[in-house]
């Protein structure tokens, strides 16, 4: 399966906290133009826990309409209480027309835990109710992480399980999933963190809130690699995941937005209850990046 890389997309806001929809072409068309899949509406990047329904799909139908069919354009929306929201969410995805959809893992708040049972059922009742391309995410936020055997049962079952999104601290959730998924899906890792070392590995890469600033060094991660000048890569990954680090030390996508907005990428603010990153903090992420302007950062 051939190697990739996705941004976790961020949705551009005007000064009235709605949708900017010319500022949003724009950013997609940066991103199809440096190589970057996208993931459209996810609940940190993208700020989809803010969304109306409307908003929801106005935003995947927007990201179909802009660069469809020039880099693979997937919905993500954000975890869901039941089964029957990700079913909902998954109807309006395959309805606008996207290639493929992200499963959230079952996240039923106040600090409940699904049991292994009822997460097997939650897949498999979503799995059931689609054809569309799936994703399906194993991500820590949600206080667990789903079971390789249960993955590779899954792809057994579903051929339009497609890929799985790996997203935790740790290297080996990663290598034990690779050992039993044996090349049935695509897998990625959530950050930049473990890129590099997940193509190393078998994966097919990692997808990322920083290719909404560095698109183009992202990419190149992957087309080095590709290429088979893993030092390339390898000195391009270390680079992403120290800006990373900088980013999301001072906030993640508060930071982000801040930054693009003092680089002339027009994004807009964050969205209440999120404040963005103040001046001082935007100063010091720039000197750090020894960038002062959009044409040193479109370089990357």
């Amino acid at each position: 399966m051939k190697a990739s890389t996705f941004v976790i997309s961020i949705t551009p806001f005007d000064v009235h906290g709605k949708i900017d929809e010319f500022a949003l072409r724009d950013h997609l068309d940066r991103m199809a133009d440096a190589s970057v899949g996208v993931y459209l509406g996810g609940g940190g990047s993208g700020e989809g826990f803010t969304f109306t329904d409307v908003e929801a799909r106005q935003v995947l139908e927007i990201g179909v309409d802009q660069i469809g069919g020039r880099v693979p354009v997937r919905a993500m929306g954000i975890e869901p209480r039941t089964a029957l929201q990700m079913i909902e969410y998954i109807a309006m995805a395959a309805d606008v027309g996207v290639d493929a959809v992200q499963v959230y893992s079952l996240d039923p708040g106040h600090g409940h835990r699904p049991t292994p049972r009822e997460i097997e059922l939650y897949l498999a009742t979503v799995l059931d109710s689609i054809s569309l391309p799936c994703v399906v995410s194993s991500h820590q936020s949600v206080g667990y992480l789903l079971e390789p055997n249960l993955l590779a049962l899954l792809a057994d079952t579903y051929p339009h399980l497609v890929g799985v999104n790996l997203s935790c601290a740790n290297i080996e959730p990663l290598e034990e999933l690779l050992d039993i998924m044996e090349g049935r899906v695509e897998i990625h890792v959530g950050g930049p963190t473990h890129g590099f070392a997940a193509l190393t590995l078998g994966a097919q890469g990692f997808l990322s809130s920083e290719a909404n600033l560095i698109p183009r060094m992202c990419a190149s991660v992957i087309s080095n690699f590709d290429a088979g000048d893993t030092e390339a890569s390898a000195k391009m990954a270390i680079e992403v995941v120290r800006i990373s680090r900088m980013l999301y030390g001072n906030g993640g996508i508060r930071a982000t937005k801040a930054v693009m907005n003092r680089l002339g990428l027009g994004c807009g603010s964050v969205r209440l209850p999120q404040l963005d990153a103040d001046d001082a903090t935007v100063d010091m992420i720039l000197l750090d990046l020894h960038a002062t302007d959009a044409p040193a950062i479109e370089r990357w």
